[in-house]
């Protein structure tokens, strides 16, 4: 439970014009999509991808390491991992569970004889968008476990994108029409208040013994 009297104590240490970011970014994010990525090789594509993320409002992306675990690169990523939050998994049939006990259906974002054009994707259902290898794609469980595939319309003899990019357009395009529409798409009231609270600790510094002066004041 979030001590919301803490929280305001925390947020008088923001400038204004930064709380009334995060204010104006909450107000944005969203749960209903998410997003995640499978053993990807170059590490600036992750990057990449998270960035997108939280330019188009998405809270949450799960990153599968079977093969390849690397950090984070920072100076792509722009400080996005300091916003969005990064589930990491060391196998996909983890990430999987984690998502559909979360009531996401998985969408496979691969061409495929059942495939679904972007611009005719049902944005009602919860989702999460799986991006794969480079070179390799998705792998079959991932695949076998897919509930949707979802293709991005091209014209061109190139057959294929780079994930990042693929990311963005698929994520441009969902969360313009979601925000549109009549969904329940927002994160709740508590889960803004745990991202301020969250957020305050990446951005005060001396946070811990703000909190400690805080408690210590009220006994």
């Amino acid at each position: 439970m979030i001590d919301k009297n803490l929280l305001v104590h925390l947020e008088s240490y923001l400038t204004e014009a930064r709380m009334e970011k995060f204010h104006r970014v909450l107000s944005q994010r969203t749960k209903h999509f998410t997003v995640a990525t499978e053993d990807v090789y170059q590490l600036h594509n992750t990057s990449a991808v998270i960035r997108s993320c939280d330019v188009f409002g998405i809270q949450e992306v799960s990153i599968v390491e079977e093969r390849n675990t690397k950090r984070i690169d920072r100076e792509i990523a722009m400080g996005a991992q300091k916003w969005v939050d990064l589930n990491r998994f060391h196998s996909v049939k983890e990430c999987i569970v984690d998502l559909k006990t979360r009531g996401y259906q998985i969408v496979a974002t691969s061409p495929h004889q059942k495939d679904c054009d972007l611009n005719d994707f049902d944005i009602s259902k919860k989702s999460c968008f799986f991006f794969g290898r480079e070179t390799e794609g998705l792998s079959e469980e991932v695949l076998n476990a897919a509930d949707c595939f979802l293709k991005i319309p091209m014209v061109g003899f190139t057959e294929s994108l780079n994930i990042s990019v693929s990311a963005a357009i698929i994520l441009q395009h969902v969360t313009t029409k979601l925000r549109k529409s009549n969904i329940d798409w927002q994160l709740s009231e508590n889960e803004m208040l745990e991202k301020r609270l969250d957020w305050c600790k990446k951005t005060i510094k001396s946070y811990d013994d703000i909190i400690n002066r805080f408690y210590q004041s009220k006994k």
